[in-house]
């Protein structure tokens, strides 16, 4: 039996400098490289030995997609790393006060602190405040200049029921200008932070029992 096939693969060889170079473009050692290059050459056809060329370019991948794993597993850790440090840092808001973007919020020792932003003077600004079941409770109306404006329930409904603390309402705003355009921007609540929590894998925090993004705050208050 002929076993010309065994001399043309050494008519294909790969030289060292090649080696080196693609070792070292691809972060593997030239050990690693040599390896995979004995396992190409028992392992292929010997009657149609693979290219130089192409097999440097096959090495290359096999060390670039061992690099990419590195690095997504890098990335991995630090991700983690950063939600521990985030989660560490949120810990400092436990018992202080913040504004946060949001529309609902629990009535705490009798009131319930609202904000809204106007992108302009306002001719108009109604404001209605409902509970969890969608009831509308309370209806009026609000400070209209442009910016940020405040606005302090008392949880008196409109027909004069004092509400317990505790229950969850929404505070709904329509501003308009003298020429019947919308100028709402959007909404936030103040209340004290009770806890803080990170199973969710963000960062939530915990304002009389309604949760909310750490990115969503706007400002603390002692």
């Amino acid at each position: 039996m002929s076993i010309s096939g065994a001399s043309g693969a050494a008519s294909n060889p790969v030289s060292s400098a090649a080696v080196n170079n693609a070792a070292s473009s691809a972060g593997i050692s030239s050990t690693d490289f040599l390896t995979l290059l004995v396992d190409e050459l028992q392992n292929q056809d010997p009657l149609d030995p693979t290219d130089t060329s192409d097999f440097v370019n096959q090495m290359s991948q096999y060390a670039n997609f061992d690099q990419e794993q590195t690095l997504n597993t890098n990335l991995g850790n630090l991700l983690t790393s950063f939600n521990s440090l985030l989660t560490m840092n949120s810990i400092n808001y436990l018992g202080h006060t913040v504004e946060v973007k949001g529309d609902t919020t629990s009535l705490q020792n009798g009131q319930a602190t609202f904000g809204y932003s106007l992108t302009g003077s306002a001719s108009n600004v109604a404001l209605t405040i409902k509970d969890a079941a969608g009831n509308t409770v309370w209806s009026g109306t609000g400070p209209s200049a442009a910016g940020m404006n405040s606005f302090t329930w008392d949880g008196t409904t409109n027909d004069g029921t004092k509400l317990s603390d505790g229950g969850q309402y929404t505070l709904s705003v329509a501003a308009t200008d003298a020429s019947g355009k919308s100028v709402y921007g959007y909404t936030t609540f103040s209340g004290k932070v009770d806890d803080v929590d990170n199973s969710s894998g963000s960062t939530m925090l915990d304002i009389g029992g309604v949760p909310v993004s750490i990115s969503n705050v706007v400002g603390v208050t002692s």
